[in-house]
């Protein structure tokens, strides 16, 4: 993953009333943390830093008055109706330094004919570089007939990354889609069963 370059202001107003001025000059409130240094409050530029954060761990490159800082996205706090960023908390990292992080679980391909997948786990826990961090973990399903598994410790993990995830965790079920066709049919059977003895009421009133 490759860092995102951003420039960044120090802050020195805190509340919701300074947040919402800073929202209308299109500015992202946000704080640094992490190695045990005192949090820096800053500012974002909003339309950049809103397209850095739509990858999950996006890392950031920030220049805080002319001084280099490499900061992990770890938290994003959205206006629940707006989806507006509002907040970000950001973890100070350094080249070479490992991280944990949960990494989004994708599927790839198509089950065998007859069959369905369920992603019964989303996430993976990783720890990784800071600077090399996966976007994704890939899982195929190709050709995958019913009854499969595929678990934690099947996944093909990116280079330099270690599974953190219990190893037994379940990630994908492959079961058979003629269940549901199944189910479907016999509801329709119970509804006409159920609507029959009406017609025939009708019919002997008649």
């Amino acid at each position: 993953m490759s860092e995102q370059k951003l420039a960044a202001e120090v802050r020195t107003e805190f509340g919701k009333g300074y947040a919402r001025r800073a929202r209308m000059a299109n500015l992202i409130p946000a704080v640094i943390y992490g190695h045990g240094a005192d949090p820096i409050h800053i500012t974002l530029p909003s339309k950049a830093t809103t397209l850095a954060v739509r990858t999950a761990n996006a890392l950031l490159s920030l220049d805080i008055n002319g001084e280099g800082h490499l900061a992990l996205v770890k938290d994003v706090q959205r206006d629940p109706i707006k989806q507006i960023i509002e907040h970000i908390d950001l973890l100070t990292v350094r080249q070479g330094e490992k991280v944990t992080v949960d990494v989004p679980v994708h599927v790839s391909g198509e089950t065998a004919p007859g069959t369905v997948h369920n992603l019964e786990l989303t996430v993976v826990s990783l720890e990784a570089e800071a600077t090399h961090l996966p976007e994704s973990v890939e899982v195929s399903i190709e050709g995958r007939a019913a009854g499969e598994h595929i678990h934690a410790s099947d996944l093909v993990l990116p280079k330099g990354s270690v599974l953190l995830t219990d190893a037994e965790a379940l990630v994908v079920n492959i079961s058979e889609a003629v269940e549901i066709a199944e189910e479907e049919a016999g509801e329709g059977t119970e509804a006409a069963s159920e609507e029959a003895p009406a017609a025939s009421e009708e019919e002997a009133a008649e």
